[in-house]
């Protein structure tokens, strides 16, 4: 049983940078591979970037070159620093963990969500 929550949304401008966070009650935390989603209002949830066990991290091309992912085993927590955003990046975003590694890239756990709007 893995608790997820997400913190660090809010209002920015666009060009700025944000840093959300998720916080896991799971022991075994560096175990998983953790990922991030978002959804923007009207739309689908998203594959925005994940980090494997190692420290690999994989990105969405709209995402790539802009966000980095990072994690801190110790503090059981995953970071997605978001910098130049742009108002499309305005959505829910979703911390997700996987307990494998899997090709489909499907998620055994999720947050709530933390709000991330960017204004022009």
């Amino acid at each position: 049983q893995v608790q997820l929550v997400e913190s660090g949304g809010g209002l920015v401008q666009a060009g700025d940078s944000l840093r959300l966070s998720c916080a896991s009650s799971g022991r075994a935390f560096s175990s998983y591979a953790m990922a991030w989603f978002r959804q923007a209002p009207g739309k689908e949830r998203e594959f925005v970037g994940a980090i494997r066990r190692s420290g690999t991290t994989y990105y969405a091309d709209s995402v790539k070159g802009r966000f980095i992912i990072s994690r801190d085993n110790a503090k059981n927590t995953v970071f997605l620093q978001m910098n130049s955003l742009k108002p499309e990046d305005t959505a829910v975003y979703y911390c997700a963990a996987a307990s494998a590694w899997r090709s489909s890239g499907g998620m055994d756990y999720w947050g709530k969500g933390t709000l991330v709007t960017v204004s022009s």
